[in-house]
């Protein structure tokens, strides 16, 4: 991407989606607190955006061209809200910097410009988001 798209703002539809997944996110973390598994808080996680009427799609295959080939192997980002933001959900002690670069991969694999990662196993979630933008 060139340096213009970089200092580009987000758009005001990605800016309200990004405030749902805050929502969302706070309320599954305030009703089931931390100590559970991923994918515990990726179903809830899903069920408040769908309350919300926020459209997502979990568990989606990302291509990756190589060499001039298209190969669909094993690349998976857990949730894509309304087909613009990717959401990584972990429930780990410990973070790990090599979960950033994935999702930074993944947004530019899929050119999305917003990425959240969220981990649930914290006392505070704030603690536990990390908005990226590429």
């Amino acid at each position: 991407m060139g340096d213009a798209k970089k200092f580009e703002r987000l758009s005001e539809k990605e800016e309200l989606i990004a405030a749902q997944i805050i929502d969302s996110t706070y309320t599954v973390h305030k009703s089931l607190g931390p100590g559970l598994l991923e994918k515990i808080y990726e179903t809830c996680f899903c069920h408040e955006l769908a309350k919300r009427n926020i459209s997502y799609q979990r568990q989606v295959g990302i291509p990756i061209k190589y060499d001039g080939i298209l190969f669909d192997e094993g690349l998976r980002l857990d949730i894509l809200v309304e087909g613009l933001v990717i959401c990584e959900l972990k429930a780990v002690e410990q973070n790990n910097p090599l979960w950033e670069a994935q999702l930074l991969s993944y947004l530019r694999l899929t050119g999305k410009r917003l990425g959240f990662l969220i981990n649930f196993n914290v006392p505070i979630i704030k603690n536990g988001i990390k908005r990226m933008i590429l």
